[in-house]
């Protein structure tokens, strides 16, 4: 997984998506959205990766409840001291509540990451203190949109979930 600079384009979508409107419609319909560029695009891309020029992985975790596959599209956060690792930010469009794949996390840290051809298995563990803190910088000079989420959670704290290679 690479990160590429954002372009003029990239860098203006994350400047409207983050504003008014579009804040409050993307999170009811853009996962339907990233469902039809899947399916157009083979698997290999979302609409957020088309629009926003992040990196975009498909998470595959086990339901917590349900013991099912689950599979989301999420925003890698890549840093170049951590070679292998990435960070997922459990956001959820800084609604009162975190997404469900966090609570999956939480109960089956192991999961299946596809992003473009690479595919692989890792294991996750949420962060705290410092290691939060280099992670959310990393977040927010990815996407900036975060800090928006971050104040509209309120009370509620953003985890941060580092997915690292499983190698057992």
């Amino acid at each position: 997984m690479d990160y590429q600079p954002p372009s003029l384009f990239h860098r203006t979508i994350r400047r409207l998506i983050t504003t008014g409107p579009l804040l409050s419609l993307l999170p009811r319909f853009q996962h339907r959205l990233d469902k039809a560029v899947l399916r157009w695009s083979g698997g290999r891309t979302t609409l957020a990766a088309l629009l926003v020029g992040a990196p975009v992985l498909m998470l595959t975790s086990v339901g917590a409840r349900s013991g099912k596959p689950r599979t989301t599209p999420l925003l890698a956060i890549l840093r170049g001291d951590r070679p292998g690792e990435f960070a997922v930010i459990a956001s959820n469009w800084g609604q009162a509540r975190n997404p469900a794949w966090y609570y999956n996390l939480k109960a089956h840290p192991r999961a299946a990451v596809r992003a473009g051809d690479e595919e692989g298995a890792y294991v996750a563990r949420e962060v705290f203190g410092e290691e939060y803190d280099a992670w959310w910088a990393a977040a927010l000079e990815t996407y900036a949109g975060y800090a928006v989420y971050r104040t509209r959670a309120g009370d509620r704290r953003i985890p941060v979930i580092v997915m690292q290679p499983d190698h057992t």
